[in-house]
């Protein structure tokens, strides 16, 4: 069985010191790490899961701009809160966001949770980001286990431990006095320097405390990306473009717009262009042509940015500088 044994409690300590001073000279400069607004940090934790941050900066922005505080996303309309989501993808967590502020606002009096398991109650709010909101903002003592302390846990531990035991792990070797920035400080180690592929011991803080020094047995092979091929239509007519809405039933992106789908690429319409876009194990090459289409509605463009468009059609009409 997987333990903290080769980890002495005596160094326990010296590994908590060395991974915080590490993190304070190192840290990247987020816009959430400025202050401990639950809100912030909430939003974060919500838009950061299963996306890079680097896509993520530019829709935090965006987003706090048009619902600065809970109680004005809390009485937003569903499509204003889907059309500021637009881009980043797997909606369904823009639609528990907006579900959990109406119950922070009418439920609770606009107070935030302050513990772990108060979060955990709210849509959308697993254990980790129940733990991530409830250390980093409420400094409660609550470790974390994503995908990248999950890393640095299995080469720190060695072996291969299950996930009670690294969620066992991840709590032994939390710096109590401050939680959010040790929970913070190991998973920033793991996004810079416990790397996947070429981890870079060298540089880490804590290789004197590591079983493996990068050395683990090989993950799975990826899964092998499909490669598909789509048409749409770009129609245009004055200051209007040609828009359908997804079935309020649909699997994907209910209730998003779309360009018209091209079902026939031997049709007489004239290619545009061609843009690369991917979803989870699919490569699409998707071709944009012009043409006549009786499908959808004309939508002005001056709507558009207030439109819960899917990521597809938002990064068409840039490409075609319908929109910036």
């Amino acid at each position: 069985m997987t333990s903290l044994s080769q980890i002495s409690t005596r160094r326990i300590p010296g590994l908590q010191r060395a991974l915080l001073g590490w993190y304070g000279a190192n840290r990247r400069d987020l816009p959430w790490r400025k202050g401990c607004d639950p809100y912030r940090i909430w939003l974060s934790e919500i838009m950061l899961q299963q996306t890079r941050v680097a896509a993520v900066l530019l829709h935090y922005y965006r987003f706090l701009k048009r619902f600065p505080t809970v109680h004005k996303l809390a009485a937003a309309r569903e499509p204003s809160v889907l059309a500021q989501w637009s881009g980043l993808g797997y909606y369904r967590r823009a639609r528990n966001l907006h579900a959990a502020a109406k119950v922070i606002v009418q439920r609770r009096g606009g107070q935030f949770p302050e513990s772990a398991e108060d979060w955990r109650s709210l849509p959308g709010v697993g254990r980790y980001t129940a733990a991530a909101i409830a250390s980093i903002a409420f400094n409660e003592p609550v470790a974390v286990v994503d995908g990248n302390v999950e890393r640095v846990l299995r080469r720190l531990l060695g072996g291969a431990p299950a996930s009670a035991e690294l969620w066992d792990a991840a709590e032994a070797l939390l710096d109590r006095t401050r939680p959010g920035d040790f929970n913070q400080a190991i998973m920033e180690l793991g996004a810079l320097i416990c790397l996947p592929s070429e981890p870079r011991c060298s540089d880490c803080p804590i290789r004197s405390y590591c079983s493996t020094r990068g050395h683990e047995q090989k993950s799975p092979p990826k899964f092998r990306q499909h490669k598909r091929q789509q048409s749409y239509l770009l129609a245009r007519r004055a200051q209007s473009v040609r828009l359908v809405q997804r079935s309020r039933d649909e699997r994907l992106m209910p209730g998003m717009w779309e360009l018209p789908q091209v079902l026939n690429p031997a049709a007489p319409n004239q290619q545009l262009f061609s843009v690369k876009h991917s979803i989870t194990v699919t490569d699409f090459t998707v071709n944009v042509v012009t043409g006549r289409s009786r499908r959808g509605n004309w939508v002005q463009i001056s709507r558009l940015q207030r439109l819960p468009l899917t990521g597809l059609t938002r990064k068409i009409l840039r490409k075609a500088a319908i929109i910036q």
